[in-house]
């Protein structure tokens, strides 16, 4: 098991964090830097699938978990994320519980799902050993690619119980920044609206048996929602950490 599945096992939290800067160098220092994983973001950033493959296989190298924020919930974007060898997606804009069904269908392989088979680079070009048994391929990639809706409209947070039960749903990611919006507040993180939509969508995981993920500005932040009982955080952004960086080093 990865260092990421370790301490998910164990009860921990794991630390992430956005990767807007692009390109394998970019992706190989934030692997090397102890994160557990980083999301490569399709949506915001400026990649290609073809740069976002070159950043999952650099973050591979040391053992750094890839996650893609897809562009969209398109079949076409799941199926891109998940065949250059993702270990898990996030997808944004979800507003609705056929949405989301849609994207079970899409990422998951039989039963569960009608995801697309190929030898793409996931099933390491037709090479991977597993493949012998292709049930048996099928069910541990179901299990081991992880799809994470994200809750951040007035839809998602809506429907939340219903997004969290189905099955193939492996956890809900929450961007707190549009959901402040979504309810009325950009960026009131502390109104008792906004605190009682984060402690829905935790107790919708819970009672499901789902990961709880979050974005967080700062460390102690995450430290706040680890304790809130979400199991993993995504701290930032690789543009911020360089531009602090250099600040920091220019101000001392």
């Amino acid at each position: 098991m990865s260092a990421f599945d370790e301490k998910l096992n164990a009860g921990q939290g794991v630390v992430g964090t956005f990767c807007h800067l692009g390109g394998a160098i970019v992706a190989e220092c934030l692997g090397l830097s102890g994160l557990d994983y980083v999301i490569i973001d399709t949506e915001h950033g400026p990649f290609s699938e073809e740069s976002a493959g070159e950043m999952i296989r650099a973050l591979q190298l040391h053992g750094a978990e890839p996650f893609v924020r897809v562009r969209d919930s398109s079949r076409a974007a799941v199926l891109h994320a998940l065949d250059l060898g993702a270990r898990g997606i996030i997808i944004p804009d979800v507003r609705s519980v056929e949405e989301v069904r849609d994207l079970v269908r899409y990422a998951k392989y039989f039963p569960m799902g009608e995801r697309g088979f190929a030898f793409s680079r996931s099933a390491k070009y037709g090479f991977s050993p597993e493949l012998k048994n292709l049930g048996g391929y099928f069910e541990t990639v179901n299990r081991r690619a992880l799809l994470m809706p994200q809750c951040e409209t007035a839809g998602a947070l809506e429907h939340i119980e219903e997004i969290a039960a189905l099955e193939g749903v492996d956890g809900i990611f929450v961007g707190p920044y549009d959901l402040s919006v979504a309810l009325g507040a950009p960026a009131k993180f502390s109104t008792t609206e906004f605190r009682a939509a984060l402690e829905r969508i935790l107790a919708a995981c819970r009672e499901h048996g789902k990961l709880a993920f979050i974005y967080a500005n700062t460390m102690a932040e995450a430290r706040d929602c680890f304790a809130r009982g979400y199991q993993g955080a995504a701290v930032g952004t690789d543009t911020a950490f360089l531009v602090k960086a250099v600040r920091d080093m220019l101000q001392s």
